[in-house]
C-alpha cells in the first residue's frame, strides 16, 4: 500500500504545475543590476533600495536596549553599519569578520551614523557578476523563501509543456480589429518578460502594471472572465423555471377572493414610487419567463426594496410556489419577518421563521412546515441553506445584502432549491450600489434593476464631522434632541475595552449616557447579546419605550424606526465608507430633519480625513461605492473573499477600466465565431474557478 505524499509548500500555494508557476507573477522588483561604492550609497539619499558591498570588519551582539546584531562593513571608500533586530546564528556565521558580503537596503540615519536595518545579504567574491535583469519579488506564504519560488519559476519557464500552454491561439484578425493600435507582445514573451525584465526595463511601468507585457496578461485574464460570465448567462436561459405570469388563473393559495399580489397592493399604506413601479415591471417580466430570473435589485438605504421583494414573493405564492427571503443577520432577517407578517398575515399567508438561535423544537417545527409545503413564505438567516432544510416547492429565493453571504453560499441555495426539472428564480438585493466597473466584470451575468428615487417625504440627512474633544457638547445637543420627543442612535465600534485599541466602548458609553441623560431611557444592543434580549431591546426602541439606543454595528442594516432622526457615530475614523453609509441610512426615515454626527479622535490619517470629508459632502451611494472600491478593492464588496478565490489577480478595476469593454467585445466575438477556442482559453486562465463566476 502506497502512502500519499504530503503536499509541498509550493503546492499548498496552488503552484503545482509549470503553468501555475508561470502565472505566479511578481508583485514587485528589486534592482540588483547596479552596484555602488559605500561612499556613493551614503550620498544617494534615503528612501530608495541601494546595493553595495564590502568586507566585514566588526560583528557583535548587543543586549541593550534590546538584543540585536550589529555588523560593520567597509570598502576602499567608507564604512557602513548593518543592524539586525531579529537574526539567526547562521546569519552571524555568514557575516563573520573577514568575509565579503553584498548587501541591499535603504540607507538611513541611525544612532551611530548611517546604517541599513535588515538589509538583504549575500556572501560573494569581490568580483561576483551583477544580475542582468531586475530581481522579481513574488507573493509568498509563510515558511517559503523567495529563493525557492524563483528557482521553481525559472524551472517552469524552461519546461517544454509551457510552450503549448502559452501558445497563441487568439485569432490575429480578431485581435487586430478589437485592438487596432495593439503593440502588446505575444503571451509567452510577455510572461517571460515579467519574470525576467532586463536591466533597462521601465521599472515604473512594471510596478504600476501599465507595461505592454502587463496589458497583454490583463486583457487575456479579463477575456476569460467575460467569456465565463456570458456563458453562465446563456446556460441559465437554457434551464427551466416555473413561469409566473400575472394573467394566469389564480391558485387556491390565498384565503381571500383576490390574488395575494392584489391583496398586498391594497393593504400597503403607501403608493409605489415611479422607480419602484418601473423596477417591479422589470422583475415581473423576468418571473413570467420559463427560465430562472437572476436579477440584482439595487437601491440606496431606505429606497423601498423590501416591498418589491414582497410583491415578487406574492407573485410566486399566487402560482402555488413557496418564496424564501434570506438575510445575513438575525436583526435584518427579523425586521423582514415582522414587516412581511404585518403585510401578509391578513391575506391568509402562512409564514415560517428560521434562524440559528431558535430552540431545537421550534427549528424542527419550522423545518416540517417548510418541507411539508405548509409554509408559503419562509424568512430567515443562512439557516435556510443548511442541510436539514428541504423546500417542498420553492419558486423564488430573495437574498438580501447578497454580498454579505459569499459566493459559495449564493451558489448553494441556487443548487439546492431546484428539482431535477426546475430551478427557482433568484432576486438579489443590495443597498451598497455597485460601481460600473464592478457591474461590468463580476456582475456581467446578472440583470440589474436600480431604484433611484426615495419615497416621498424622505428628507436629506445632514452629516456633521466633530472632534471627540467636543463629546460633552454633543451629549448636550443630544439632550435637546430627545426633549423634542425624537429618538436617537449612538454607535460604537467595540463591545468591551481593548488594550490595543483604546476606543470608547458600547458598554462604557451606555453607562455614561445613562448617567448624563437621567430623564430618558437608554438601551444597549450588541452582537454578544442573546437573540431574545436583542429582540426585546429593539422592540422597546421601536415602541419609543427606549429613547436612545447605544449599539455596535449590529444595527447597520434592517432597522426601521421613523422617529429616530439623530445618529452619533463614535470613532467614525475606524469605519469604512460603506459601513457609515449604511449606518447613516437608519435615520432620515420619518418627517423630521435628520442629522448624522461623525465623531473622530485625533490624529487622523490622510485616508480617514478624506473618507470623513467625502461622507460629509455626499450621500450619493454610487460616489461612496466608487471611493470604497478604490480603497478596498472588489473582494469585500462582492463577498468573493469568503470564497477564497480572487477572481482577477492582475487587473485593477479602476486603473484598467478601459480594458473591460475591449474584453467584452472580444468575448462576444469568440463565443459567436470561435467556439472551439473558448474552452482552451477558460482552462488556461480560470481552471476550476469558473464555477465561482456563476454565483
Amino acid at each position: 500500500m502506497t502512502t500519499k505524499r504530503p503536499p509541498t509548500t509550493l503546492e499548498k500555494m496552488g503552484l503545482n504545475s509549470p503553468m501555475a508557476l508561470a502565472l505566479h507573477l511578481p508583485s514587485r522588483y528589486e534592482d540588483e543590476t547596479e552596484l555602488f561604492t559605500i561612499e556613493e550609497a551614503l550620498g544617494l539619499g534615503r528612501f530608495q533600495s541601494i546595493q553595495t558591498q564590502g568586507v566585514v570588519i566588526r560583528n557583535q551582539v548587543l543586549f541593550r536596549p534590546r538584543r540585536q546584531l550589529l555588523v560593520t562593513i567597509e570598502d576602499d571608500t567608507a564604512s557602513l553599519q548593518l543592524r539586525f533586530l531579529n537574526f539567526y546564528p547562521s546569519q552571524q556565521k555568514q557575516m563573520a569578520v573577514g568575509s565579503h558580503v553584498r548587501v541591499r537596503g535603504e540607507v538611513r540615519e541611525g544612532y551611530l551614523g548611517a546604517e541599513m536595518v535588515h538589509p538583504i545579504v549575500r556572501a560573494v567574491t569581490p568580483d561576483a557578476p551583477l544580475s542582468a535583469s531586475l530581481t522579481p519579488v513574488y507573493p509568498a506564504s509563510a515558511g517559503i523563501s523567495q529563493t525557492i519560488i524563483r528557482k521553481a519559476v525559472l524551472q517552469a519557464l524552461r519546461d517544454a509543456s509551457l510552450k503549448e500552454s502559452l501558445a497563441e491561439f487568439l485569432p490575429p484578425k480578431l485581435m487586430a480589429e478589437i485592438l487596432p493600435s495593439n503593440d502588446w507582445p505575444p503571451l509567452q514573451e510577455a510572461i517571460v518578460y515579467l519574470h525576467q525584465p532586463p536591466a533597462d526595463a521601465n521599472t515604473q511601468s512594471l510596478l504600476e502594471r501599465t507595461h505592454s507585457a502587463w496589458r497583454r496578461v490583463q486583457f487575456e485574464e479579463l477575456l476569460a472572465q467575460q467569456i465565463s460570465l456570458k456563458r453562465a448567462h446563456a446556460i441559465r436561459r437554457e434551464r427551466r423555471a416555473p413561469s409566473f405570469k400575472k394573467d394566469q388563473p389564480k391558485t387556491k393559495a390565498s384565503k381571500v377572493s383576490s390574488s395575494i399580489e392584489e391583496g398586498l397592493l391594497k393593504v400597503l399604506p403607501f403608493q409605489l414610487t415611479g422607480a419602484q413601479t418601473r423596477v417591479w415591471s422589470e422583475i415581473g417580466l423576468d418571473l413570467s419567463n420559463a427560465f430562472p430570473m437572476n436579477r440584482l435589485l439595487q437601491g440606496d438605504v431606505g429606497s423601498g426594496k423590501t416591498v418589491i421583494a414582497a410583491l415578487a414573493a406574492a407573485r410566486a405564492m399566487d402560482h402555488g410556489y413557496q418564496a424564501a427571503i434570506m438575510a445575513p443577520t438575525e436583526i435584518l432577517a427579523e425586521q423582514h419577518y415582522l414587516k412581511m407578517r404585518e403585510w401578509f398575515e391578513p391575506l391568509g399567508v402562512k409564514i415560517a421563521w428560521l434562524s440559528g438561535s431558535l430552540k431545537a423544537k421550534e427549528k424542527r417545527l419550522a423545518q416540517e412546515m417548510i418541507g411539508g409545503g405548509d409554509a408559503q413564505l419562509i424568512i430567515g438567516t443562512h439557516a435556510l441553506i443548511q442541510d436539514k432544510v428541504s423546500f417542498a416547492k420553492l419558486g423564488l429565493a430573495v437574498i438580501d445584502e447578497q454580498h454579505r453571504f459569499g459566493v459559495r453560499q449564493r451558489l448553494e441555495i441556487q443548487q439546492r432549491v431546484g428539482s431535477e426539472l426546475f430551478y427557482c428564480h433568484q432576486l438579489m438585493m443590495s443597498a451598497t450600489p455597485i460601481p460600473r466597473t464592478l457591474a461590468m466584470t463580476y456582475y456581467a451575468d446578472l440583470d440589474v434593476s436600480v431604484i433611484d428615487e426615495l419615497p416621498p417625504g424622505r428628507k436629506p440627512i445632514t452629516t456633521k464631522v466633530v472632534k471627540a474633544a467636543r463629546r460633552d457638547e454633543v451629549i448636550g445637543g443630544l439632550h435637546d434632541w430627545l426633549v423634542k420627543g425624537l429618538q436617537a442612535y449612538w454607535v460604537c465600534p467595540l463591545i468591551e475595552e481593548s488594550e490595543v485599541l483604546q476606543l470608547q466602548t458600547a458598554v462604557e458609553s451606555f453607562e455614561q449616557l445613562t448617567k448624563a441623560l437621567p430623564d430618558f431611557k437608554v438601551g444597549l444592543v450588541h452582537g454578544r447579546l442573546k437573540s431574545e434580549e436583542k429582540a426585546t431591546v429593539m422592540a422597546a426602541f421601536k415602541a419609543n419605550e427606549i429613547q436612545l439606543l447605544v449599539a455596535t454595528t449590529v444595527i447597520e442594516v434592517g432597522v426601521d424606526v421613523p422617529n429616530a432622526a439623530l445618529m452619533v457615530i463614535e470613532h467614525a475614523e475606524r469605519f469604512g465608507y460603506a459601513q457609515i453609509h449604511q449606518l447613516r441610512g437608519r435615520v432620515g426615515r420619518g418627517s423630521a430633519d435628520s442629522v448624522c454626527i461623525l465623531m473622530y479622535a485625533e490624529p487622523l490619517s490622510l485616508a480617514a480625513k478624506e473618507r470623513l470629508q467625502t461622507l460629509r459632502e455626499t450621500s450619493d451611494g454610487f460616489v461612496i461605492a466608487e471611493r470604497d472600491l478604490s480603497l478596498r478593492g472588489p473582494g469585500e464588496l462582492l463577498g468573493a473573499k469568503q470564497s477564497g478565490d480572487a477572481m482577477l489577480r492582475f487587473v485593477d478595476l479602476q486603473r484598467d477600466a478601459w480594458l473591460i469593454e475591449l474584453a467584452q467585445i472580444a468575448a462576444d466575438r469568440l463565443l459567436a465565431e470561435h467556439g472551439d477556442l473558448v474552452e482552451r482559453h477558460l482552462e488556461r486562465w480560470l481552471g476550476s474557478r469558473t464555477e465561482f463566476l456563476k454565483a
